[in-house]
């Protein structure tokens, strides 16, 4: 009898470490038998994607980042509009997301060669590995073994860090999907290269909080900067570079410009002129880039371990546009 009891406890005590552990069943050698060649295919196609267009890192690590926060990184993000399925792309978070074309023809490439292997979920993590690599950035290990969503979370896209939060609202949000003070700051850091249009960052500019003044935050010379981009009541859709020394580069420059109130977003600023613990953090990795590099890689990492679905749930799509 006790016997028995034991067999039953020990049973119930590994199912709780498996479910516990939701990146029990990622790995980086994930496709080794199934698609070895995943990784060489997935470059080719994004390394000449960056040939017509230069901010597809920036566009697809967002959408990762975006997927990610939105019941996990499950792939719902790139789901289109279907019965039952109101995608999460119409929401105001997601609408100036960019990307997906670029994604379906890594899908198709990988289908050609290993069909039904690779998800969509895992081309992201993937390619935004490659293309931070290729812009000057780390290399980490990818993990891999994420399968696709069935369905799609439109109300869930208010957990995305929206440029208009205060850095109490968006530590919170990250705290929410088990990232802590240093993925905040690290993950921030993709802003080193990359747009951002000027309705994200224009009530920083005139009417800081209804103060009819500019947030006192900005560098005088750097607003402006921003203001001849941004005219009072102009077009919103302006694009802007995140890191204005070097806007195409994956470096630390970033951090170094928050240091002298030149970050873009305020959600970029408040890391360094909100006093917290994101303070110290900003000003190591402005004086370090391999400090910032290895941070930055193993935040991916964590990001890419937000409840994944795996083993047996969910599919693997053969259009990331739709479920099979």
């Amino acid at each position: 009898m006790s016997s028995s009891f034991s067999i039953v406890a020990a049973t119930i005590l590994v199912t709780i470490c498996v479910l516990g552990n939701s990146n029990a069943q990622l790995s980086s050698t994930f496709y080794t038998t199934t698609c070895p060649n995943v990784t060489s295919v997935v470059r080719g196609v994004v390394e000449k994607a960056q040939q017509n267009d230069i901010r597809i890192g920036a566009k697809l690590i967002r959408v990762h980042f975006h997927d990610c926060f939105v019941n996990g990184c499950d792939g719902s993000i790139m789901l289109d509009n279907a019965d039952g399925i109101e995608s999460e792309k119409d929401a105001v978070p997601n609408q100036s997301t960019d990307g997906y074309d670029v994604v379906d023809d890594i899908k198709t490439a990988l289908e050609n060669v290993c069909p039904g292997v690779v998800s969509c979920a895992d081309i992201l993590a993937i390619a935004s590995q490659i293309l931070v690599s290729a812009n000057g950035g780390p290399t980490w290990e990818v993990q891999l073994g994420r399968r696709d969503s069935r369905t799609a979370n439109r109300a869930g896209t208010t957990a995305i860090p929206s440029p208009f939060e205060n850095l109490e609202q968006i530590t919170k949000k990250f705290s929410d999907v088990g990232l802590d003070s240093t993925d905040l700051v690290a993950l921030s850091g993709a802003h080193t290269f990359g747009r951002a249009r000027c309705v994200t960052f224009v009530h920083r500019l005139y009417n800081f909080s209804g103060t009819g003044k500019p947030d006192p935050t900005i560098d005088a010379t750097y607003l402006e900067t921003l203001r001849q981009i941004c005219p009072n009541g102009g077009n919103g859709g302006t694009l802007a570079d995140l890191d204005q020394s070097t806007r195409d580069e994956f470096d630390n420059n970033y951090f170094t410009n928050l240091q002298n109130k030149r970050g873009l977003l305020q959600t970029d600023q408040e890391l360094f002129s909100t006093s917290g613990d994101t303070v110290a953090i900003v000003n190591r990795f402005a004086n370090s880039q391999s400090d910032f590099s290895d941070s930055f890689g193993q935040s991916m990492i964590n990001m890419g371990n937000i409840r994944p679905l795996t083993g047996s749930d969910g599919e693997i799509r053969s259009d990331c546009k739709r479920v099979n």
